[in-house]
Formats: C-alpha cells, sequence, structure tokens
C-alpha cells in the first residue's frame, strides 16, 4: 500500500516541479531543432512533432522504475532489520539471536557469537547449532509460535550446562502488521550445577574421609579419660597421633575446599598474564626444609627470561606444590628430584610451555597411570596415609590445568623413578605481572 501510494503522488505531483527538474533537456532539444529547421535539415512540423515526444518523455514519470526504487528502500528501512533493533539484540548481556519466522538470523550479539561461531546472519540457524535440544526447541517455538525451553551440555572447550529460551517477539512492519520473529536468548547454568555438585561431593567425600581419623580421635580420647588417665608416656604418644590425625583432617578439608573451588569456576579460562617462572622458584624455596628432611636435593633448570602464561597464580602455587611435593615424598628414595622448563609444540602445533617434575624413586606401575588423577585413588594406601597425603593431590593438579586450558602427561617406569609433566598454552604477548 506504502508503495502505490508513493507512485500515486509521484505521478500527480505538479507539472511546474516537473518542468523545472526537465528544463535543461527541454531546453537543449529545442535549440537543436531550431538549428535544424533554420539550416532547412528539417520542417518545422516534424521539429514540433519531434520536440512534443521529447517534451512527453521527458515530464512523463517512469512509474514502473519508482516502483523498484520504493521497494528497495522498503527493504532497507524494514523495523525488524533496523539499526535500533540490531543495538538492543547487542546490548544484550547473554548471547543473543533474533530470528525471522523462518529461522534465519537476523541479529546477533557479540557473546553470541563467540558460543556459537557458525552462526551467519541471513542464514539458517538450525544449521549453525546443531544440539538436538536446539534444534527441537526451535522448530517447535517456529511452529506453535509460543516460548519454548531446552537445556542442553556444551562440551566445548569444556563442558558448560546451558538453558535456551526462545521467545516469540511480534515487530512492526510498514505495512501497518506485525511480523513474528523469535528469539533466542542462552544463559549459562554451569556456576548453580557446578554449586550442586560441589556440596554433594563435598559431603560424600568429606563423611566418607574423615570417617577414620575422627573414630581414632574418639578411640584416643576415651584412653586418655580411662586406662591411660595418669600415664604420661601413652599420653605423650596418643597426643602425638591426634596431632597427626587432626593435621590430616585439616589437610582435606583443605585440599577439598580448593578442589571445588577450581571445579567452580573450570569453565572460565584465567585471562592475567603471569611470569611462570618466579612461581616455580618459590614453591621449590619453599619445599627446601622438606627435601633436607628426606633427604632430597631439588634441581632445578629454569630459564633466565620470563616466560608468560595465561593463569591464576595461586592456583599454580597449588598446582607445582602437590608435582614437586608429591616427588619428594614418593620418590625420595631416588636422592633427587629435577624440575625443568621447556618451550615446545603442541600436536597441533600452538606453542606450550611444558613443567616437568622427574623424581628418581621405585616409579609407578603401568595399571596405576590412567587412574592417578582420580579422587582419593592412591597406589599405595598405607604409604600415602603414611606421607600425610590426602588422594586429592593430583585431582586438583588435573582440574587447574583443565582451567587454564592445559593437559597433564605422566610417564614412569617401575623401579626407574617417574616423570609429571604440565603442559601450558603460551602466551603470545609475554608481559608478566
Amino acid at each position: 500500500m506504502a508503495i502505490d501510494d508513493s507512485s500515486s503522488s509521484s505521478f500527480f505531483a505538479p507539472w511546474p516541479d516537473r518542468l523545472r527538474h526537465s528544463a535543461i533537456i527541454l531546453l537543449a532539444a529545442g535549440l537543436a531543432l531550431c538549428a535544424l529547421v533554420v539550416l532547412a535539415d528539417l520542417s518545422l512540423a516534424r521539429a514540433v512533432a519531434v520536440f512534443i515526444c521529447i517534451a512527453a518523455a521527458a515530464l512523463v514519470p517512469w512509474r514502473l522504475h519508482h516502483v523498484a526504487v520504493s521497494r528497495d528502500d522498503v527493504r532497507a528501512v524494514s523495523p525488524v532489520e533496523s539499526a535500533a533493533v540490531s543495538a538492543v539484540v547487542a546490548g544484550m548481556p547473554d548471547p543473543a539471536v533474533l530470528l525471522d519466522r523462518a529461522g534465519r538470523v537476523l541479529h546477533l550479539n557479540a557473546a553470541a557469537a563467540q558460543l556459537a561461531p557458525a552462526l551467519r546472519k541471513n542464514e539458517l540457524a538450525q544449521f549453525a547449532l546443531r544440539s538436538p535440544e536446539i534444534i527441537t526447541a526451535l522448530r517447535e517455538a517456529i511452529a506453535t509460535t509460543e516460548p519454548r525451553r531446552a537445556t542442553y551440555l556444551d562440551q566445548v572447550p569444556v563442558d558448560r550446562w546451558m538453558e535456551l529460551i526462545i521467545t516469540p517477539v511480534p515487530v512492526p512492519t510498514l505495512f501497518g502488521g506485525t511480523e513474528k520473529c523469535m528469539l533466542m536468548t542462552f544463559h549459562d547454568q554451569t556456576p548453580l550445577r557446578r554449586v550442586e555438585e560441589m556440596r554433594a561431593d563435598f559431603v560424600a567425600n568429606a563423611s566418607h574421609e574423615l570417617r577414620t581419623p575422627l573414630a581414632a580421635l574418639s578411640g584416643f580420647i576415651d584412653t586418655l579419660q580411662g586406662p591411660a588417665k595418669e600415664d604420661a608416656k601413652a599420653r605423650e604418644r596418643f597426643l602425638s597421633i591426634m596431632h597427626t590425625q587432626a593435621t590430616r583432617m585439616a589437610r582435606l578439608i583443605d585440599d577439598l575446599l580448593s578442589l571445588s573451588r577450581v571445579e567452580l569456576s573450570a569453565h572460565v579460562r584465567p585471562d592475567a598474564c603471569v611470569d611462570i617462572v618466579p612461581i616455580i622458584r618459590q614453591v621449590a624455596d619453599g619445599l627446601e626444609p622438606l627435601a633436607r628432611e628426606r633427604q632430597v636435593e631439588i634441581e632445578i633448570d629454569l630459564p633466565t627470561a620470563q616466560v608468560a602464561i595465561a593463569g591464576d597464580r595461586e592456583e599454580l602455587l597449588r598446582l607445582f606444590e602437590n608435582l614437586i611435593e608429591n616427588a619428594l615424598k614418593y620418590g625420595a628414595s631416588g636422592g633427587r628430584v629435577i624440575v625443568s622448563l621447556t618451550q615446545a609444540t603442541s600436536s597441533e602445533g600452538a606453542p606450550e610451555v611444558r613443567i616437568m617434575v622427574r623424581d628418581f624413586g621405585p616409579g609407578i606401575a603401568p595399571e596405576h597411570l590412567p587412574r592417578l588423577t582420580e579422587r582419593f585413588y592412591r597406589v599405595d594406601v598405607g604409604d600415602s596415609r603414611a606421607q600425610g597425603g590426602t588422594g586429592l593431590g593430583l585431582s586438583l593438579v588435573k582440574h587447574i590445568l583443565n582451567r587454564h586450558r592445559g593437559r597433564l602427561l605422566i610417564e614412569s617406569v617401575p623401579k626407574n623413578g617417574a616423570v609429571f609433566t604440565a603442559c601450558f598454552p603460551q602466551t603470545k604477548t609475554p608481559s608478566a605481572h
């Protein structure tokens, strides 16, 4: 209707306006025809006829041309494709995608482009969002024009639980009607899921692992209050054991809380740029008393230049503390531990930093290697508890590396020591904080 009105108004526009716009054409045509008449190359009657044809062509509007232009203008200023709608979608904090009734992408914000890089404007969203839950919800929303929700697991690059909400949005058109578009918003449910898992895991693990030391403490207390009440020698020995058990419980709770915190933020990669060399030196210096107690020499082979990675300083301290402390405790019979740093290339061709912790102790049997990073898994339960281990150290190492988008390599040959290598993606611009 808008196109027809525009064309009609153009056709019936005032003649003086058309004459003014065509004046140059008519003047040039008139002079040329007059010259031909004067030179006797053209009769006056024919000249007048030619001038009338030229005037008609110049003054009568070309309606098809105006209709085509009007349609282009309609597409250019369609409300759903306007800059205002694009700005609203771009300003939404969560990933957001606006689709037309056919499921084609009209607008998407930067968060949506990061979540689903395959999304393209003017292309069907079903081809870019391959999750069955998303496709089913989108098809139902398009068919019924009713809101839909779906929860799905996004496993790349790390596990993330996402909730999709599809909301029909009526958008006015230039023709006085409305067009049903679909607004897709994605909400990250990972923190809530991880909090629930953390609570359940903490209760289960704490109740299981704390039962033994609590039973021991309760028994020693009963003994000290009863048969050994006046026995100073027994009291001293029992108090020493109780102190050891209490320390073990405190460390167990500390490790459980640290592991839970790392798991809670596993989907958020650290963005701070840190120099890893002084962190390793700080950990090695802090473990020197333990090394002297176990009669083990720590050999450090680190570069003098800065080596930058994207990481969390406190988590990296905990990671290297666990790796080097394990080497000092379980590889003490070898007499030395080597900590070295190298820069290499991953299997995908990306530069990475590798920190190797090697001991020369009894080594680890091959059947134990795949399970070393499981919670509370111990190669030798008695030896681990005697060393004060909680069974959570390597699990914590694995989760910290996962959060840093790194990986842990374990190599060991029985009676020939073990090598634990932590691999991190290298920062392109090494400017350490």
